[in-house]
Protein backbone atom coordinates (compact mmCIF):
# COMPACT_ATOMS: atom_id res chain seq x y z
CA UNK A 1 0.00 0.00 0.00
CA UNK A 2 1.20 3.51 -0.77
CA UNK A 3 0.42 6.69 1.13
CA UNK A 4 0.95 10.37 0.54
CA UNK A 5 2.09 12.19 -2.57
CA UNK A 6 5.63 12.90 -3.64
CA UNK A 7 7.01 16.43 -3.50
CA UNK A 8 10.83 16.84 -3.06
CA UNK A 9 11.89 16.48 0.61
CA UNK A 10 8.41 17.08 2.00
CA UNK A 11 5.39 14.82 1.84
CA UNK A 12 1.93 15.95 0.87
CA UNK A 13 -0.44 14.94 3.66
CA UNK A 14 -3.61 16.58 2.39
CA UNK A 15 -5.38 19.05 0.16
CA UNK A 16 -7.31 22.26 0.81
CA UNK A 17 -10.96 21.87 -0.16
CA UNK A 18 -14.10 23.97 0.29
CA UNK A 19 -14.42 26.80 2.79
CA UNK A 20 -16.35 26.46 6.04
CA UNK A 21 -17.96 29.21 8.06
CA UNK A 22 -16.97 32.87 8.12
CA UNK A 23 -13.62 32.80 9.90
CA UNK A 24 -11.42 31.40 7.10
CA UNK A 25 -11.70 27.71 7.97
CA UNK A 26 -11.50 25.15 5.17
CA UNK A 27 -12.07 21.43 4.80
CA UNK A 28 -8.97 19.21 4.58
CA UNK A 29 -8.90 16.09 2.43
CA UNK A 30 -6.29 13.63 3.67
CA UNK A 31 -3.92 12.10 1.12
CA UNK A 32 -3.79 8.86 3.11
CA UNK A 33 -7.38 8.69 4.31
CA UNK A 34 -6.32 9.25 7.93
CA UNK A 35 -6.54 12.54 9.81
CA UNK A 36 -5.01 12.16 13.26
CA UNK A 37 -1.51 13.21 12.13
CA UNK A 38 -2.89 16.23 10.27
CA UNK A 39 -4.89 17.42 13.27
CA UNK A 40 -1.63 17.63 15.28
CA UNK A 41 0.21 19.90 12.83
CA UNK A 42 1.49 23.25 14.06
CA UNK A 43 2.98 24.52 10.79
CA UNK A 44 2.30 23.66 7.15
CA UNK A 45 3.53 24.55 3.70
CA UNK A 46 0.88 25.09 1.02
CA UNK A 47 1.93 24.58 -2.57
CA UNK A 48 0.31 24.90 -5.96
CA UNK A 49 2.53 24.39 -9.01
CA UNK A 50 5.52 26.67 -8.38
CA UNK A 51 3.84 28.80 -5.70
CA UNK A 52 4.59 28.14 -2.03
CA UNK A 53 3.29 29.66 1.20
CA UNK A 54 4.23 28.97 4.82
CA UNK A 55 1.52 29.09 7.52
CA UNK A 56 1.13 28.57 11.23
CA UNK A 57 -1.87 26.38 12.06
CA UNK A 58 -4.21 28.26 14.37
CA UNK A 59 -6.30 25.16 15.06
CA UNK A 60 -7.80 22.00 13.61
CA UNK A 61 -11.07 20.39 14.60
CA UNK A 62 -12.92 17.23 13.65
CA UNK A 63 -16.69 17.19 13.20
CA UNK A 64 -18.66 14.27 11.77
CA UNK A 65 -15.49 12.69 10.30
CA UNK A 66 -14.54 15.97 8.56
CA UNK A 67 -11.38 17.88 9.46
CA UNK A 68 -11.49 21.67 9.44
CA UNK A 69 -8.28 23.73 9.52
CA UNK A 70 -7.74 27.39 10.37
CA UNK A 71 -4.48 29.08 9.40
CA UNK A 72 -3.13 32.30 10.86
CA UNK A 73 -3.66 35.13 8.40
CA UNK A 74 -6.51 33.37 6.60
CA UNK A 75 -9.46 35.11 8.21
CA UNK A 76 -12.30 35.22 5.69
CA UNK A 77 -14.07 32.79 3.35
CA UNK A 78 -12.56 34.75 0.47
CA UNK A 79 -9.04 34.18 1.82
CA UNK A 80 -9.69 30.46 2.26
CA UNK A 81 -11.27 30.13 -1.19
CA UNK A 82 -8.05 31.37 -2.81
CA UNK A 83 -6.26 28.33 -1.34
CA UNK A 84 -8.73 25.76 -2.67
CA UNK A 85 -6.86 22.92 -4.35
CA UNK A 86 -3.47 23.67 -2.79
CA UNK A 87 -1.36 20.80 -1.41
CA UNK A 88 -0.63 20.67 2.31
CA UNK A 89 2.93 19.43 2.76
CA UNK A 90 5.08 18.80 5.83
CA UNK A 91 8.47 17.30 6.67
CA UNK A 92 8.50 13.51 6.57
CA UNK A 93 8.54 13.13 10.37
CA UNK A 94 5.09 14.72 10.60
CA UNK A 95 3.47 12.55 7.93
CA UNK A 96 1.36 9.48 8.59
CA UNK A 97 3.52 6.79 10.25
CA UNK A 98 4.06 3.83 7.97
CA UNK A 99 2.71 0.40 8.83
CA UNK A 100 4.04 -2.91 7.52
CA UNK A 101 3.93 -3.13 3.72
CA UNK A 102 3.28 0.59 3.34
CA UNK A 103 5.50 3.05 1.49
CA UNK A 104 5.39 6.73 0.71
CA UNK A 105 4.74 7.51 -2.94
CA UNK A 106 7.65 9.95 -2.73
CA UNK A 107 9.92 6.95 -2.18
CA UNK A 108 8.28 4.61 -4.68
CA UNK A 109 8.70 7.02 -7.59
CA UNK A 110 12.46 7.04 -6.97
CA UNK A 111 12.64 3.29 -7.59
CA UNK A 112 13.52 1.14 -10.58
CA UNK A 113 11.37 -1.80 -11.62
CA UNK A 114 13.60 -4.89 -11.82
CA UNK A 115 13.19 -8.52 -12.80
CA UNK A 116 15.08 -11.72 -12.02
CA UNK A 117 15.10 -14.13 -14.96
CA UNK A 118 14.58 -17.17 -12.72
CA UNK A 119 11.39 -15.76 -11.23
CA UNK A 120 9.04 -17.49 -13.64
CA UNK A 121 10.04 -20.94 -12.30
CA UNK A 122 9.28 -19.93 -8.72
CA UNK A 123 6.02 -19.13 -7.07
CA UNK A 124 5.46 -15.66 -5.64
CA UNK A 125 6.33 -16.59 -2.08
CA UNK A 126 9.62 -18.25 -3.04
CA UNK A 127 10.69 -15.58 -5.50
CA UNK A 128 10.21 -12.71 -3.09
CA UNK A 129 12.15 -14.30 -0.24
CA UNK A 130 15.62 -13.12 0.64
CA UNK A 131 18.29 -15.61 -0.33
CA UNK A 132 19.95 -17.58 2.44
CA UNK A 133 23.64 -17.61 3.28
CA UNK A 134 24.36 -19.92 0.34
CA UNK A 135 22.67 -17.59 -2.12
CA UNK A 136 19.84 -20.04 -2.67
CA UNK A 137 16.14 -20.11 -1.95
CA UNK A 138 14.41 -23.00 -0.18
CA UNK A 139 14.07 -24.95 -3.44
CA UNK A 140 17.83 -24.76 -3.95
CA UNK A 141 17.66 -22.55 -7.05
CA UNK A 142 20.39 -19.95 -7.32
CA UNK A 143 19.25 -16.39 -6.60
CA UNK A 144 22.55 -14.58 -7.18
CA UNK A 145 21.57 -13.30 -10.62
CA UNK A 146 21.81 -9.54 -11.01
CA UNK A 147 18.41 -7.82 -11.33
CA UNK A 148 17.50 -6.65 -14.83
CA UNK A 149 16.19 -3.10 -14.98
CA UNK A 150 12.80 -3.06 -16.67
CA UNK A 151 11.91 0.60 -16.21
CA UNK A 152 11.38 3.47 -13.79
CA UNK A 153 8.41 4.13 -11.52
CA UNK A 154 6.96 7.49 -12.60
CA UNK A 155 3.76 7.62 -10.53
CA UNK A 156 1.41 5.68 -8.29
CA UNK A 157 -2.25 5.89 -9.26
CA UNK A 158 -5.43 4.83 -7.53
CA UNK A 159 -7.27 1.98 -9.21
CA UNK A 160 -10.60 0.36 -8.53
CA UNK A 161 -8.98 -2.70 -6.94
CA UNK A 162 -5.93 -0.97 -5.44
CA UNK A 163 -2.91 1.13 -6.31
CA UNK A 164 -1.25 0.95 -9.72
CA UNK A 165 2.43 1.56 -10.46
CA UNK A 166 2.99 3.67 -13.56
CA UNK A 167 6.20 2.46 -15.18
CA UNK A 168 8.17 3.98 -18.04
CA UNK A 169 9.83 1.01 -19.74
CA UNK A 170 13.57 1.13 -20.36
CA UNK A 171 14.63 1.33 -24.00
CA UNK A 172 17.89 -0.43 -23.16
CA UNK A 173 16.26 -3.48 -21.57
CA UNK A 174 17.39 -6.46 -23.66
CA UNK A 175 14.85 -8.99 -22.44
CA UNK A 176 11.90 -6.95 -23.72
CA UNK A 177 10.96 -6.87 -27.40
CA UNK A 178 10.85 -3.56 -29.24
CA UNK A 179 7.06 -3.64 -29.62
CA UNK A 180 6.75 -4.05 -25.84
CA UNK A 181 9.22 -1.27 -24.98
CA UNK A 182 7.90 1.29 -27.46
CA UNK A 183 4.51 2.53 -28.55
CA UNK A 184 3.32 2.99 -32.13
CA UNK A 185 5.12 6.33 -32.39
CA UNK A 186 8.43 4.80 -31.33
CA UNK A 187 8.50 6.40 -27.89
CA UNK A 188 9.02 4.47 -24.63
CA UNK A 189 5.79 2.92 -23.40
CA UNK A 190 4.26 3.51 -20.01
CA UNK A 191 2.40 0.64 -18.43
CA UNK A 192 0.28 0.25 -15.31
CA UNK A 193 1.04 -2.63 -12.96
CA UNK A 194 -1.18 -3.59 -10.00
CA UNK A 195 0.74 -2.97 -6.79
CA UNK A 196 -0.09 -6.29 -5.12
CA UNK A 197 1.61 -9.53 -4.13
CA UNK A 198 0.60 -11.30 -7.33
CA UNK A 199 2.56 -8.96 -9.56
CA UNK A 200 5.10 -7.30 -7.26
CA UNK A 201 7.74 -9.04 -5.14
CA UNK A 202 10.30 -7.40 -2.89
CA UNK A 203 10.29 -3.64 -2.42
CA UNK A 204 13.87 -2.73 -1.48
CA UNK A 205 14.11 0.90 -0.40
CA UNK A 206 17.83 0.61 0.28
CA UNK A 207 18.52 -0.46 -3.30
CA UNK A 208 15.65 1.67 -4.66
CA UNK A 209 14.23 -1.32 -6.54
CA UNK A 210 10.81 -2.93 -6.88
CA UNK A 211 10.67 -6.51 -8.10
CA UNK A 212 8.38 -7.47 -10.98
CA UNK A 213 7.12 -11.04 -10.74
CA UNK A 214 5.93 -11.68 -14.30
CA UNK A 215 6.88 -10.17 -17.67
CA UNK A 216 3.60 -10.99 -19.35
CA UNK A 217 1.82 -8.11 -17.63
CA UNK A 218 3.90 -5.67 -19.70
CA UNK A 219 2.44 -6.86 -22.99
Amino acid sequence: MSVNVNLDDNLVVGFVRKTHGLSGEFVVESASGEYEHIAKLKEVTLRLNEAEKQFTVEYCKMAASTLYMKLQGVNTPEDAKKLNGWNISVPRKFAKPLQKDEWYIADLVKCKLVYFEDCEVLDNAECSKDKNQNGENEKGLARNLAPIEIGSITDVLEGGAGDLLEVSLSESCKILSENVKKNSSGKPRKVLIPFNNEHIGKVDMNARTIQLMHLWILE
